[in-house]
């Protein structure tokens, strides 16, 4: 196989070329140097964004960059947009060329011997009669649409529709429990709710149909559903909509042939809402604009994962992922570079009780895919299972391999390097990244010119000016700290919505050193300029790779009327595999027997989704609580992780300092 050229290289010698600058990224130091411009310069590196991705703008923008501070940043005032309209500006140049915009499959796809294909004409006479329906229902600017829809061709539709028109965009994964889905939809008062009638997961097809109706009583604010005959394409949905709402079908909403028109919108108008859980009360919902996921997506899917136009590389870009989970985002982001995005619904294990994980390689070989994606737990299940990609498939194509979610092992990077191949007889390209859903992008990440260490992530993104910090808010280097960011980025949050003043989204990020991002990651710099990270240093559970607030699990333990109180850690580590227990407080004469933990258990995969069942669930006779009430989360978890006890507890300032012996015996026999 030959290699395309590197796509940085490309930008790199339009940086000579027009802005007199010259930076040697084949070097570690090289690299460094135009990283460091990139976070001194935010208006110089920005600025070249825009150009060299020729954005364009009916109206001129007064100045990258107008107030440099976070949060409260303000990006390109005055530059109009749209993400569809960027999304669909390759369209004519990649269906010319023979590639679609999207090949897609699903379980029962796959079990036909079937591959989807969707053209570029076609995605987007799709997106234009959807937007039409939508605006003829009364959808207007600002107004939110939203999902509950599976990883399939009509959840990217309904996005690219929304967007096109200026809705406010959100979705959750059709897995995901009622409660989960109505804590994130019910702060946010939809108008539209685009949903399934069900999905197909290992085998086993899921009726969602009692949930949704569940959705849609609980939502007032609701006008119409745009219900996707998923499952039973003669079902009778009557009933879902009730009196007070229109129901739609949704193939009668993309099936006319109207033109695609796309409004033009202020660089921050809301693209979209996702949500991301801290450790308390709901979970956040956070605003993005167009402008900054375009910019953002472009910087990271080009110049860091080294995706192409499929006219001019033939790129096919795969990342496993649900809808709930910020990846989906990135995947469809891949539109935006003219590639082409091949999707996959389903199980990553075959068929329920099959543990096939040879699946997705079999999906990535039948699609051509080029650049494969996955949570780091995914490679792991596959090793451990003793898979064997190429033995299954024909992965000639495929140049690139894409980790996140959390840390991916050391022995992960060298069965990847033994088991794929060697395109252009080099070990294949490992792209390790790591961010988040609170700003819809990477804070480290690869770089296809300098080579991969294992263990280890390549570089810090250009434009982000990532740091390690004490507590004192010293930077150090090649010490383990909290992953701050101390420069603003487009894409961080707009604002979180309903949060008048900002103070929820100022707590979220800036309460530990103010003007400054606090992720909420331990991470390592290392002196050649790469990265570690160490796991989660808050509370918040980020399950095989989908970040869940405790508070939402709690509310579904503690329904179970055994349950006095309940607390939550994840233990994912350093690479280690994840260990999620739940400690639960029982009323007086209650026991833990199998038939209570299997209740538990249920209330949580129905609740939540089944990724949050925990690893195993103990009985205790307290739950470590502070003065003011709160669960101890985060000192438990330091103490399970070998944090000495008298260094995370404060004995003086807990309500029930006597509930910590307990945990301190457990650490010790887990040691």
């Amino acid at each position: 196989m030959t290699l395309p050229r590197p796509r940085i290289l490309d930008y790199t010698d339009w940086l000579a070329r027009e802005r007199g600058r010259h930076f040697d990224v084949g070097t570690p130091e090289g690299y460094d140097a135009l990283w460091r411009w990139s976070v001194d310069d935010l208006e110089g590196f920005w600025r070249s964004v825009w150009d060299y991705f020729d954005l364009g703008s009916p109206t001129a923008f007064e100045r990258v960059l107008a107030e440099p501070v976070m949060p409260g940043a303000r990006w390109f005032e005055g530059a109009r947009l749209n993400y569809a309209g960027q999304v669909f500006r390759h369209a004519d140049r990649a269906h010319a060329a023979g590639h679609p915009a999207i090949v897609h499959q699903d379980e029962r796809l796959r079990e036909r011997g079937e591959m989807g294909e969707l053209s570029w004409p076609e995605l987007r006479r799709r997106v234009a009669s959807l937007a039409a329906r939508l605006r003829a229902m009364g959808v207007r600017p600002g107004d939110r649409v939203c999902a509950f829809l599976p990883n399939t061709p009509a959840a990217a539709i309904g996005l690219l529709a929304a967007a096109s028109v200026g809705a406010v965009w959100s979705i959750c994964s059709p897995d995901m429990g009622p409660v989960a889905v109505l804590d994130r939809f019910r702060q946010i008062e939809p108008t539209v709710l685009l949903a399934c009638d069900g999905y197909v997961y290992g085998g086993i097809a899921h009726d969602r149909r009692p949930v949704l109706a569940e959705l849609v009583a609980a939502l007032p604010t609701l006008r119409h559903l745009v219900l996707w005959r998923h499952l039973d394409a003669q079902a009778d949905a009557a009933a879902l909509a009730g009196p007070a709402r229109t129901l739609h079908d949704f193939a009668d909403c993309t099936g006319d042939d109207v033109p695609l028109e796309i409004a033009s919108l202020p660089f921050d108008h809301p693209l979209w809402i996702v949500y991301s859980s801290g450790t308390t009360g709901l979970p956040k919902p956070i605003v993005h604009g167009h402008g900054g996921i375009v910019v953002e997506g472009l910087k990271g899917n080009v110049l860091h994962n080294d995706l192409g136009p499929s006219a001019e590389t033939g790129d096919r870009f795969h990342w496993y992922s649900a809808t709930g989970w910020i990846m989906w985002n990135s995947q469809i982001a891949g539109l935006l570079c003219g590639t082409t995005i091949a999707i996959y619904d389903g199980s990553p294990s075959g068929r329920h009780g099959s543990a096939d994980w040879g699946t997705l390689w079999r999906f990535a070989a039948e699609a051509g895919v080029t650049f494969f994606g996955a949570g780091a737990a995914f490679y792991a299940s596959c090793l451990k299972a003793g898979v064997e990609p190429q033995a299954q498939a024909d992965l000639s194509r495929l140049r690139a391999v894409g980790s996140t979610g959390s840390p991916l092992a050391a022995e992960c990077y060298r069965w990847l390097w033994q088991q794929l191949p060697r395109p252009g007889g080099r070990e294949i390209w490992i792209a390790t990244i790591s961010g988040g859903t609170d700003f819809a992008g990477a804070f480290v990440a690869g770089l296809r010119t300098l080579p991969v260490l294992e263990g280890e992530m390549q570089v810090r993104c250009l434009g982000a000016a990532v740091e390690a910090w004490d507590e004192a808010g010293r930077h150090h280097v090649d010490q383990v700290g909290e992953l701050v960011c101390v420069r603003p980025m487009p894409s961080m949050p707009l604002y979180f919505w309903n949060d008048p003043g900002g103070e929820r989204y100022r707590s979220s990020y800036f309460d530990t050193y103010p003007g400054v991002w606090r992720h909420g990651d331990w991470i390592r710099i290392t002196p050649r300029g790469g990265a570690i990270i160490y796991g989660r240093s808050d509370a918040t559970i980020n399950r095989h790779g989908i970040r869940m607030g405790t508070a939402e699990l709690y509310r579904a333990v503690e329904a179970e009327p055994a349950v006095l109180d309940s607390l939550v850690v994840d233990l994912e580590y350093l690479g280690r595999e994840s260990y999620m227990p739940l400690f639960v407080v029982l009323r007086e004469g209650q026991v833990l027997d199998e038939a209570l933990t299997q209740r538990l258990k249920a209330a949580i995969r129905d609740a939540l989704s089944a990724r949050h069942v925990p690893n195993e669930i103990l009985q205790v006779p307290a739950i470590p609580r502070t003065l003011s009430g709160k669960k101890m989360e985060l000192p438990v978890k330091k103490l399970l992780l070998g944090t000495p006890p008298e260094q995370v507890f404060k004995l003086d300032a807990m309500a029930n300092a006597d509930a910590v012996a307990w945990f301190v015996d457990f650490a010790r026999r887990r040691s």
